[in-house]
């Protein structure tokens, strides 16, 4: 029997070319599209699942308190490492790291910049880290270092590199101990591509070496293990008052707290204190428009199978007047159903293969199709199981009631209400489509609002080079002289820091009428004279640094959100106080934006930098040379005064943008999805208004006859599902108003959302809408009524 039924739907299918393209292409989108949603979800909740220790690693963080905000960070004292091995039983395993750093390893001819950390012993087993060669007690040497897997065939091809030798930075020679297992993509360390000792870098960094006691100088991250019966809540409230419980607690009154390993990824935001989600926010809401766009698509099956439907009712009453139960009919249409949704199963995995590339790029992504993992094929079956009862029950239920006698006698009428359940499905369809559509125009504006927003310098032409050897240090006044003089470089400036990041948060800064309880956190840049020239910030008031003023060493200028916490009414001439130093305000500049381009600028001062915490030049390239050319001769310099070192540099403009790729990427994730849904949509619509259009051909063959214009018939056809349309709009728009609007909270500068928004959906829509359904209702229209009515 049912050898039977799979042999009749093929023939039904294959009789229907054009219902069957229709239906089966839609639900292999739909489910292509849903299982790429899955891929992605899956790709992101298993973030760092590779790590053994998953569920017992922690990382420390701190709230601070600036006036009545607590703010959080990663950022922690040296000291409190060692706190934490000497008094805290709860932890297992403690390790003190640097922030991934950018490093020259070199290997004879061989030089390459690389991302990697300075870590403590502790950190390969809080990390799991898998070494496939040498050994990991390396790390307890202090000229050592781990490479990973990549890294080390890129430096030294098939040959084994443990014992060999690598300079760093053109500095330092360190010993290759061993070589470890690349981190996954989806690992937090996925770019540390080497491991080095601690020990080494603070030896190498002085302001590591002065930091080794200070319990104030937050600037380095620590890793925790955590034993089997601690957990992390309870931990976090022995260790919260560690800082305060010392001597000279700081006004900002640190609070420490464990952030668990699984959280790292989805829920790394905090606000005031308090842990509100992050990207879990997405996952959530791209596998609701996951759930939705399979939805969609077998709504269209539901709706070209009901619509379909008089056209099987003399089967339908054929077979039951030779004897066939409904148990029988129903089975019949759900082995249709379970046939088509197979068919478009395995094209949809062609699709997802074909597309994953393209996906992965613009997800930002390595998401691999996961073939052998068992769990991913038993979701898949149950997906086309369920797929098949929801798109096929509907039809197969309806089908099987029709009576036989009222069908066979040419009586049965599908009712006036028969097509009420397909336009509300219709609706549904698109008030899914246009509110992802919404989503799609209010993420771009935000976006553009955000990169609209004026920086308070010039990008143009602006590129940084970071000092990562005792060459460019040694010789700076050298190279800035030579590449002045090779007419490729306007200006040439130094700082403690890129211009696209704020550095050094301070709270010892006084200023005449401050407040004692008041301790707000300033940013502080250490610049040379030429820096406001170089990277063309604008005075608004006083002036600029200059070196033909010897008292600029005790001089400082200010951001203008700087002048507003401070409240001077006049105050170039007016002295501060910062690290016991009186410094004279001379100029007041234009807000930067340094940091998140969507929040505040950070209240900042600009100080001439004393000859040691500078660590980026700054180059403004020539306006009158090509890009190419002038960088040509920048690098000829470079190569001068620092030859066993690759000239490496970034443009400020690239750097600048990449603050908005979380945001371009989820945008460009929502675009592709709501293409894809509304394509889905009007897919069905299409489907829809042929079945339309086929059922009322003699009425319009009739209205042609008595004078009805082509015209006349076209808005005839169109106007109900335009109807549909317009519904849909005014279902989808409060709701996209009240996630959008939540959505956009968590960006303190950010767009409104106005009418326009929803009125340019609409329209969107109806222009789909009528072009979907205008090419059956004009081919209707146009059709000979001779043809339409030789039958009457």
């Amino acid at each position: 029997m049912i050898r039977n039924y799979i042999i009749i739907a093929f023939r039904y299918l294959i009789k229907n070319k054009g219902y069957s393209f229709l239906n089966i292409g839609g639900l292999a989108i739909g489910m292509a599209v849903s299982m790429l949603i899955g891929l992605w979800v899956w790709n992101e909740v298993s973030y760092n699942k590779t790590h053994n220790n998953y569920n017992r690693v922690a990382q420390l963080w701190q709230f601070v308190t600036f006036e009545t905000e607590k703010v959080s960070y990663n950022s922690l004292p040296i000291p409190l490492a060692e706190e934490l091995r000497r008094n805290y039983p709860d932890f297992e395993s403690v390790s003190l790291s640097t922030y991934t750093r950018e490093t020259i390893l070199a290997n004879g001819d061989k030089k390459f910049s690389k991302t990697g950390q300075y870590v403590e012993p502790d950190f390969i087993d809080i990390m799991s880290v898998k070494i496939v060669a040498g050994s990991a007690n390396g790390l307890k040497e202090l000229n050592s270092i781990l490479l990973s897997q990549s890294l080390a065939i890129t430096l030294f091809g098939d040959e084994s590199p443990v014992n060999k030798l690598l300079t760093l930075n053109n500095k330092e020679t360190v010993k290759i101990t061993a070589v470890y297992e690349d981190f996954p993509s989806n690992s937090s360390f996925n770019e540390v591509f080497f491991l080095a000792p601690w020990p080494l870098f603070v030896s190498l960094n002085p302001n590591a070496k002065n930091a080794v006691q200070e319990w104030d100088e937050n600037s380095y991250q620590i890793f925790v293990k955590l034993t089997d019966q601690a957990q992390a809540r309870d931990v976090s409230a022995k260790i919260k008052d560690i800082r305060m419980k010392r001597e000279n607690p700081p006004p900002y009154k640190p609070e420490f707290f464990l952030h668990p390993m699984p959280k790292w990824h989805l829920y790394g935001d905090f606000q005031n204190g308090i842990n509100t989600g992050g990207l879990i926010y997405f996952v959530k809401l791209f596998g609701m428009v996951g759930i939705a766009v399979l939805l969609l698509a077998c709504i269209n099956f539901m709706n070209l199978s009901t619509a379909r439907s008089a056209k099987r009712a003399k089967e339908v009453g054929i077979r039951k007047t030779l004897g066939s139960v409904r148990r029988q009919l129903v089975l019949q249409f759900l082995s249709e159903s379970f046939l088509m949704v197979a068919l478009a199963f395995i094209i949809s995995v062609g699709f997802v293969l074909l597309s994953l590339p393209f996906f992965n790029e613009i997800a930002g992504t390595s998401i691999r199709f996961l073939w052998l993992n068992p769990l991913f094929w038993i979701i898949c079956l149950g997906f086309c199981l369920l797929t098949s009862l929801v798109s096929g029950s509907y039809p197969a239920l309806y089908l099987s009631s029709f009576q036989p006698l009222k069908v066979l006698k040419g009586t049965f009428k599908a009712g006036r209400l028969a097509a009420t359940p397909r336009k509300a499905l219709v609706i549904f369809q698109f008030t899914v489509s246009i509110a992802l559509v919404i989503g799609i125009i209010t993420v771009y504006r935000q976006i553009q609002y955000a990169k609209d927003r004026p920086t308070g310098y010039s990008q143009n032409g602006l590129i940084e080079v970071i000092m990562n050897t005792p060459e460019l240090y040694t010789h700076h006044a050298s190279i800035k002289n030579d590449l002045l003089s090779s007419g490729a470089v306007a200006d040439f400036s130094q700082s403690s820091g890129s211009v696209t990041d704020d550095y050094g948060g301070v709270t010892n800064v006084y200023w005449p009428g401050k407040s004692p309880e008041m301790h707000p956190l300033l940013m502080a840049n250490r610049i040379s004279h030429e820096y406001g020239r170089t990277i063309g910030w604008q005075v608004v008031n006083g002036r600029d640094f200059s070196a033909q003023y010897a008292t600029d060493s005790s001089a400082v200028v200010l951001n203008q959100a700087a002048l507003k916490l401070m409240g001077l009414k006049e105050p170039v001439g007016t002295s501060i106080r910062f690290n016991n130093k009186d410094y004279q305000i001379i100029g007041i500049v234009e807000n930067m934006i340094k940091s998140n381009p969507f929040e505040p600028v950070a209240p900042s001062f600009f100080i001439i930098n004393d000859g040691s915490a500078v660590n980026m030049i700054n180059i403004r390239l020539a306006p009158q040379l090509s890009i190419r050319e002038a960088l040509r001769k920048v690098e000829r310099v470079f190569a001068r005064y620092n030859p066993s070192v690759p000239f490496d540099f970034k443009f400020v403009d690239e750097i600048y943008a990449r603050k908005f790729s979380h945001e371009e990427r989820i945008g460009k994730l929502s675009g592709f999805f709501a293409i894809l849904a509304v394509f889905i949509s009007c897919l069905g619509l299409f489907g829809l208004a042929a079945y339309v259009a086929e059922q009322r051909t003699k009425e319009i063959g009739i209205r042609k006859v008595l004078g009805a214009t082509v015209a006349q018939l076209w808005m005839m056809l169109s106007k109900d599902f335009l109807l549909l349309v317009l519904v849909s709009c005014m279902i989808a728009s409060p709701l996209a108003f009240y996630f959008l609007n939540d959505w956009l909270q968590n960006y303190t500068y950010r767009i409104q959302m106005g009418a326009d928004v929803f009125i340019l959906a609409l329209g969107i829509a109806i222009v789909l809408t009528l072009l979907t359904v205008s090419f059956q209702a004009i081919k209707a229209a146009l059709m000979n009524p001779v043809k339409s009515l030789r039958n009457e």
